[in-house]
């Protein structure tokens, strides 16, 4: 079963706050009338047989009861047999969420797509900020390998800290390099979409947007090159205060549906 979950977080956003208002628009993109409820394998998303919805999370004002809710909300689905499919939400929310994956975490894959390497020690004094989430993940090792797609902007400080837990950065010319290396994992996978992959006209909905990015169909055929078990995902750093048209809260829909048809 996979469970869709809300995370309206926008919190520990350094520059533009609005992806806390981001689930719901998702949720109206994935069941507009403008298109339909089947991805591209077939599966009927409308079925509760292939996704639950369980609404959105209540989060306290304060970061760090926001994230103890998360990853009780985490491990609560995972209790089911569930796995999560998260909407966020602005980028901090994968520390948390990783957090409840803690004991089923030996040899856990984290394939995750972005402008930007999120590797940060601290960020303006916060080591929690959306820029430093898979420092902490790398830091207690809640996954044992981390492939970054799409990176374009890494700082000397990232670099140092790409090299210090071995994380595998493949710019977005190198997209086609990253279908050989996960199809050859065989280890679970924990995928975290970061929207501001993308080349920015095609997701304008975003705060900090990258221009050099990848298309919609370059993700998409990184994900199909997936042949081991994925066990949970994210789809963050949707602002739909910047969105023309629902353009970007649509190709968000477009995620979730092909990312709900690897995880069965």
């Amino acid at each position: 079963m996979i469970t869709l979950i809300g995370i309206p977080w926008d919190g520990s956003s350094s520059f533009e706050r609005g992806a806390a208002e981001a689930p719901p628009l998702i949720r109206a993109a994935l069941r507009s009338a403008s298109s339909n409820a089947f991805n591209e394998r077939g599966d009927d998303l409308s079925s509760p047989a292939v996704l639950v919805d369980a609404g959105d999370l209540s989060l306290p004002a304060a970061a760090e009861g926001a994230r103890r809710e998360i990853e009780h909300g985490m491990r609560n689905i995972l209790a089911q047999a569930s796995k999560p499919l998260a909407l966020g939400g602005d980028h901090s929310i994968t520390y948390p969420i990783l957090c409840a994956f803690r004991e089923r975490s030996a040899g856990l894959t984290v394939l995750h797509f972005d402008a930007h390497g999120d590797l940060y020690d601290s960020f303006d004094g916060d080591r929690h900020s959306h820029a430093c989430p898979f420092a902490r993940v790398m830091e207690e090792h809640l996954a044992a390998r981390l492939i970054q797609v799409g990176i374009r902007t890494l700082t000397p400080h990232q670099r140092e800290q790409s090299a210090k837990f071995g994380t595998e950065i493949f710019g977005p010319e190198r997209w086609r390099d990253v279908i050989r290396v996960v199809s050859g994992v065989r280890e679970p996978v924990y995928v975290s979409l970061d929207l501001d992959v993308l080349e920015p006209m095609l997701a304008p909905g975003l705060s900090h947007p990258e221009p050099g990015g990848l298309t919609v169909r370059d993700v998409l055929e990184v994900l199909a090159a997936l042949s081991t078990e994925v066990v949970g995902a994210d789809v963050v750093e949707y602002n739909p205060r910047n969105d023309y048209r629902d353009l970007t809260a649509r190709v968000a829909a477009k995620f979730v549906k092909e990312l709900a048809g690897l995880m069965r």
